[in-house]
């Protein structure tokens, strides 16, 4: 039986939160998980490290990653606190980053005197970062890196051994000289803003080594917005070579969305956690929407919904410093199709106490009211 939309919600929600957007930039100064970006140069977003100290309520960090792989994006940085990230940041491309009010979640970045509030809510608590396939080392901020010592030190990622998947190559490791070269330049280009010439140079360094599965992956982001089925071979060229890297997949799903190719989203997504049945947030976040807008076209049952609900909520598990937008937006859609619509209400209004001011927290407002509408309709 064909399921009746959310009038004017499921379309107006469904936008919001689709997947397909996550390979644009996001609205404002708010960062898309690297994972997810096509085609931006995400360092831009970045302030240079150099100069910045604890008399600005920012700490200084440095990220090392053991063998020394090929790195292109950056990488999450989370603090964590009593369990829960509080604070989320990204490494620069020399590995260094910086903690800041302005990163924390939730109302900490809103407050005056940005140093006290940081001492007051960080003391004691962990920073490390965030790879899939890598383990990470910790450090425990403590009173003297707020008031003396604005360095906390070097955080080390380190291959994690049994992992089902990694986020960077392993196949990377005897690759020609001159592919390397060439993708060296290629990302050096890229991290410049200068980028005429980086199709060009991983193009090169392919057809020299076809086995370096990190070059096709980024030769495939680079040609995703107007060349999608190349972007396509190329990743299946990347995942040909190295089948537990994991990237390649999510990138091949985000393709199937942006498409509204809802079928070959169920079934690329299911064949990423074949290999992984562990997932990634964007994974998980594109199963949970392919069921979702296959129910609502009529094409699964309402039954499968669940499905659909337990795959956000692995999605909002393994993400919790929010870096792929809209998963919870997601997640309450899913609710409010099931006619839960108290669940879904009170996980938008979690959502306002992490989105930036602006237009993502007026358009959630917006989803509340209409969800209070829904709610109030079904009570009569």
């Amino acid at each position: 039986m064909k399921m009746k939309p959310l009038v004017p919600l499921v379309s107006a929600l469904i936008l919001s939160v689709s997947l397909g957007s996550l390979a644009q930039t996001s609205s404002g100064p708010v960062i898309n998980h690297p994972d997810s970006m096509q085609g931006s140069n995400v360092y831009s977003y970045y302030t240079d490290t150099a100069g910045v100290g604890v008399n600005g309520g920012t700490l200084i960090g440095k990220l090392s990653i053991a063998g020394n792989p090929l790195i292109w994006d950056p990488i999450p940085i989370n603090v964590t606190c009593l369990g829960k990230v509080a604070l989320t940041s990204f490494s620069d491309p020399k590995g260094g980053f910086l903690l800041s009010a302005t990163n924390v979640n939730g109302a900490l970045s809103l407050q005056g005197d940005t140093k006290r509030q940081m001492e007051t809510h960080l003391e004691g608590c962990t920073v490390t970062a965030s790879l899939t396939g890598f383990t990470s080392s910790a450090i425990t901020l403590t009173n003297r890196n707020f008031r003396d010592a604005a360095e906390i030190g070097t955080i080390t990622l380190t291959r994690e051994a049994g992992a089902l998947s990694t986020a960077l190559s392993s196949s990377s490791e005897g690759i020609s000289p001159k592919a390397l070269k060439l993708y060296e330049k290629a990302r050096a280009d890229w991290q410049a803003e200068k980028p005429d010439d980086v199709e060009g140079y991983l193009q090169q360094a392919v057809e020299i080594d076809p086995h370096f599965a990190e070059a096709w992956y980024q030769l495939g982001r680079r040609q995703a917005e107007l060349h999608p089925e190349d972007a396509r071979k190329d990743f299946e060229k990347a995942i040909a070579v190295d089948p537990q890297f994991i990237r390649p997949y999510e990138q091949i799903v985000v393709l199937d969305s942006r498409q509204a190719k809802w079928k070959d989203v169920l079934a690329d997504a299911g064949q990423a956690l074949k290999v992984d049945p562990h997932g990634t947030p964007q994974i998980w976040y594109a199963y949970a929407e392919g069921i979702l807008k296959a129910c609502v076209a009529g094409a699964l049952p309402e039954s499968k919904l669940k499905i659909a609900e337990t795959s956000a909520t692995n999605a909002m598990h393994l993400d919790p410093q929010h870096s792929v937008p809209g998963t919870e937006q997601l997640l309450a859609l899913i609710l409010a199709q099931e006619k839960n619509y108290s669940a879904a209400i009170d996980h938008l209004k979690n959502c306002l106490t992490y989105v930036r001011k602006g237009e993502n927290a007026d358009l959630v407002k917006e989803q509340i009211a209409k969800m209070e509408q829904l709610q109030a309709g079904a009570s009569k």
